[in-house]
């Protein structure tokens, strides 16, 4: 078990930015009659928001990023690191981190990486933001998280597209020695990398003409080899086992009550596979949140997702402990506490 414990590190604004375009499932061209009506009652997904021609991960989190620095107060001359937290990058070369940096007119001296990872995404990014700022030499980092699978995904795959939206977010983090530690349970198994994988996507399988083809691999599922694939039953299997038994591992190691957590935030790929791990924890539905039956799977955003767009007056005005896990492509996942104060949270945007 990868346990970790950060100091120092406060949660201190949270913006998110979706497409205005919503994609209604039940219209969706790769369904047969009546296979959308049955993915809905078993994933809780209803809609999500599809980013235009244009427009990508990187534009919706940098429009969260500029107004959470305005709602928040922080002079852009003042914000020491960026992170940028997406399998969606606008180029192999160079990382989107830095690009962003440059667009947004921060300082040369603010330090830019990008964390490739899918739905574990949001966690992992909580471990080296707050690893970054936990010894005070950084004070104060923003925290870019979000996808847009509709750039890397088939529309006539219905394995994948039905599930998943558009959508980017920004956390502001600063250094305080007062704040309560952070605590995580951080786990990767790539033996299972081919369990969501974009075949023909960096430089082991470069793009070819070949690679564009579109093939039928079954009916409804249609796609090249850039598109993400993902084998359903194995990620289900992961998801439902070693998800929940991690989370324990955690609570177990730091000597956390699960009765008194505030929330629990998980990863949303959908509904039945998280009330399968909210049922092993045995956390009520009052204390579980979701936003995927209108916003879908947004990859690594779904935590902060939830987090704006189901409780964010509870975030705003009081204390809360809040568990969190991230799951997917690696595969990779990862359980979070945290203790927050309250915090400056947004409105959703859209544009």
């Amino acid at each position: 078990m990868a346990f970790i414990k950060i100091q120092n590190v406060k949660i201190v604004g949270l913006a998110a930015v979706v497409p205005k375009e919503k994609k209604d499932i039940k219209n969706l061209e790769c369904f047969a009659p009546g296979e959308a009506e049955k993915v809905m009652a078993l994933t809780g997904v209803t809609e999500s928001r599809l980013a235009p021609d244009g427009m990508v991960c990187s534009d919706y989190c940098q429009a969260a990023a500029e107004k959470l620095l305005e709602e928040i107060s922080w002079g852009k001359d003042s914000i020491d690191a960026l992170i940028y937290l997406s399998v969606s990058r606008d180029y192999i070369e160079p990382n989107t981190a830095t690009v962003i940096q440059g667009k947004m007119g921060l300082p040369c001296s603010c330090y830019t990486i990008d964390v490739p990872m899918a739905c574990s995404g949001y966690c992992y990014g909580l471990s080296v933001i707050g690893s970054l700022l936990s010894l005070g030499s950084i004070k104060r980092a923003l925290m870019l998280v979000g996808d847009t699978p509709s750039k890397i995904m088939s529309y006539l795959d219905k394995t994948v597209w039905p599930l998943h939206g558009d959508a980017g977010t920004a956390t502001a983090l600063e250094y305080d020695p007062e704040a309560k530690p952070m605590l995580f349970n951080m786990m990767s198994d790539g033996s299972q990398m081919n369990a969501i994988i974009a075949p023909h996507s960096g430089v082991r399988n470069p793009i070819t003409e070949s690679s564009l083809k579109m093939e039928k691999i079954d009916e409804g599922i249609i796609r090249n080899k850039t598109h993400v694939v993902m084998e359903g039953m194995d990620v289900f299997a992961f998801a439902t086992i070693r998800v929940p038994k991690d989370i324990i591992a955690l609570c177990d190691h730091f000597e956390i009550n699960v009765d008194d957590i505030d929330y629990l935030l998980l990863h949303q790929a959908n509904q039945y596979i998280d009330d399968k791990i909210r049922k092993k924890l045995k956390v009520p539905e009052e204390k579980t949140p979701y936003c995927l039956y209108t916003f879908g799977n947004t990859s690594s955003g779904t935590i902060p997702m939830t987090m704006v767009t189901r409780i964010r007056e509870q975030l705003e005005s009081k204390n809360n402990k809040l568990l969190m896990s991230g799951f997917g492509a690696g595969l990779s996942w990862a359980a979070v506490y945290i203790e927050t104060t309250p915090f400056k949270v947004l409105p959703l945007i859209e544009i």
